[in-house]
């Protein structure tokens, strides 16, 4: 088969468009490929000529399924750095938008032949952009290739650098709302983290704000998702779901009120709330894949919290025992378990039954939270000035007092 090589004597443009064309019409027969051949050329040449940089690369690609399936990998990269590259030709941000749309479209349209290669044309791309508008559209195609052609271990790596690429294309609410739901599908796809899909289902749900009833409507399946999401997840034990306008609309549908009503128990309740619920509504959460033996041990471990939050410190046996619904011998093991997740940092007083919490992880995160944070934070800093001042003046006597024994 013949290889793709471009040389330096010559712009590699041209023989690119000839090999396209070549292979294009190559089972048509020398006399009626040589003609179309020379055409295609022809028109290359002009298109360059002209600075017609647009109408180049759209007959460049108009062989780029066939190329896709005749040429091997290597070839296909070096073509397609070469159609890329053109991009650099255009000083027109407007241009440039027109030109990354024209390209990355025809590269994301089979999604499912060579989906690693056609992802790394597209990073190629993205990389010799300038404009943000263009950067931001050649992303959104790769972000659906990698869910839609199942590579998306290619493209979680670059989640971590979404805060400056958000800065740097300064995009409106509605692009940011489809950037994380489709950030959030591509981690539940690739399962690589739950906690990191539902952050980014959280900050998708976030962008509900002020809206209308038929715009925040938008967001009703996805905040039930979340709530859904959040409750099966055995490492998570706080959110802000219940602050969002966007989960607050749940609260009085006629379709989705129980979810609604599940995540209030599970963020501010404790497992009587949750048992009573479920004998009247087993069905229901069957429904959602949630398993009952599963939200009880999560609830038993928020329940353990709520306490810790609750009781001035110290938590006796007796109450635990009772409130989690589970035998005298098995209170330090579920005492255990919750400071292994890190929820509650305690000491178990087995001579007088109680256990003495010094710290306990909220399981809301949301205003009044921040709030109570805030006063914390200020009784502290004052605390601390106290204590300086008094170290300060202690300092001041002790150099008085040796300075009066020199004497």
């Amino acid at each position: 088969m013949t290889t793709v090589v471009p040389t330096s004597e010559e712009d590699p443009v041209l023989p690119v468009v000839r090999f396209t064309a070549e292979l294009s019409w190559a089972d048509a027969g020398p006399e009626v490929a040589e003609p179309q051949v020379t055409r295609l050329c022809m028109e290359a040449q002009e298109c360059m000529a002209m600075g017609r940089w647009l109408d180049l690369v759209s007959l460049m690609l108009t062989s780029a399924e066939i190329v896709f399936s005749k040429v091997s990998d290597k070839d296909l990269e070096c073509i397609f750095t070469v159609i890329c590259n053109l991009v650099s030709k255009l000083e027109n941000p407007n241009e440039e938008l027109e030109v990354a749309k024209l390209i990355s479209t025809k590269i994301a349209q089979q999604q499912t032949d060579k989906p690693g290669m056609r992802l790394k044309i597209l990073f190629n791309l993205y990389n010799l952009l300038e404009g943000p508008d263009s950067r931001f559209f050649v992303y959104m195609q790769a972000l659906n290739l990698a869910l839609n052609g199942k590579v998306t271990d290619h493209i979680v790596p670059s989640f971590q650098k979404i805060g400056s690429f958000l800065k740097e294309w300064n995009i409106g609410v509605k692009d940011q709302r489809n950037l994380f739901l489709t950030i959030a599908n591509v981690l539940k796809e690739n399962r690589s983290s739950e906690k990191d899909s539902f952050k980014f289902l959280t900050k998708y749900l976030a962008t509900f704000s002020g809206e209308d009833s038929y715009v925040m409507s938008e967001a009703k399946e996805e905040a039930v998702r979340a709530i859904i999401e959040f409750v099966k997840a055995p490492d998570m034990f706080q959110c802000d779901l219940l602050d969002m306008p966007a989960v607050g609309q749940l609260e009085k549908d006629a379709k989705y009120a129980l979810v609604y009503q599940l995540l209030k128990i599970f963020l501010t309740q404790r497992l009587d709330a949750y048992l009573e619920f479920q004998a009247a509504n087993s069905t229901l959460l069957k429904s959602y894949g949630l398993v009952h033996e599963d939200c009880i041990t999560k609830m038993r471990l928020m329940s353990l919290v709520d306490l810790g939050c609750s009781e001035s410190g110290q938590i006796p046996y007796a109450l635990i025992k009772d409130t989690l619904r589970i035998n005298d011998d098995e209170v330090e093991l579920w005492v255990v378990k919750a400071i292994t997740a890190k929820l509650i940092e305690c000491k178990m007083d087995q001579m007088n039954q109680v256990v003495i919490v010094s710290r306990c992880t909220e399981r809301l995160l949301g205003q009044q939270q921040w709030h109570s944070l805030r006063s914390k934070l200020a009784t502290w800093r004052g605390n601390v000035a106290s204590l300086i001042s008094t170290i300060q003046a202690n300092k001041v006597v002790e150099e008085g007092s040796q300075g009066m024994a020199i004497r």
